[in-house]
């Protein structure tokens, strides 16, 4: 009985935590990072400013671990389609290029509250160190896939084309979520793989299905 108050207790305690960074994200994408104060948020979250501090210790903290969360997510969605992929690895490579530009990882409030984040990457050496992590579970779930491919490489080839690749990503990520009516649908995917395959000596364009036209990337 006792062990099951303590995990009812840990599992209202997670929910919110959740809740709260859910409050925060919201505010950051409607306002930016000021909008996003401690009474916003708790007025948002329906709870008490206190009971931020109670799980969070500060605003600061609370911002660090919405933004963790906002881009531990991306990422994660960026590979969903891994589990369903081929075993080949050019094939699994285009899974994961594929998921970064389509929805939901693709979308304008997702750049906005990227946005919303940047300038305290810049004054805040914790939330540095947070957009540091994040990139770099990010490049390198790519860098392991790229490693995989059956072509001559090495650890660093591999490392300055996941960089190369990246940046190709995040480029067409932002355009596609921004101006979304500028492209034709699956523009953006076809884009991205023609160009991380170029990058790679790669063909990641037979490998993987055209996107539906319900889904727009």
């Amino acid at each position: 009985m006792a062990t099951e108050r303590r995990q009812f207790r840990r599992e209202g305690e997670d929910r919110r935590r959740e809740d709260l960074v859910a409050a925060t994200l919201m505010l950051v994408g409607e306002g930016g990072a000021e909008a996003a104060t401690l009474r916003a948020i708790a007025a948002r979250a329906g709870v008490t400013a206190g009971l931020i501090r109670h799980y969070f210790g500060s605003k600061e903290d609370l911002l660090r671990s919405a933004f963790l969360d906002m881009m531990t997510r991306m990422t994660a969605e960026s590979g969903a389609g891994l589990d369903d992929a081929p075993p080949d690895p050019a094939a699994r490579l285009a899974a994961f290029v594929a998921g970064s530009l389509r929805p939901p990882v693709v979308d304008g409030h997702r750049v906005v509250l990227w946005a919303g984040f940047l300038h305290l990457v810049r004054r805040d050496r914790a939330m540095r160190d947070v957009h540091e992590m994040s990139y770099h579970a990010y490049r390198s779930r790519l860098e392991s896939l790229i490693a995989d491919l059956p072509r001559p490489s090495s650890p660093p080839r591999n490392r300055a084309d996941a960089i190369a690749c990246n940046a190709v990503i995040d480029g067409l990520w932002m355009e596609g979520s921004i101006l979304p009516d500028t492209f034709a649908s699956g523009e953006i995917v076809t884009i991205g793989l023609t160009s991380c395959g170029a990058i790679l000596g790669v063909d990641l364009i037979s490998v993987l299905p055209p996107p539906s036209p319900e889904v727009f990337a």
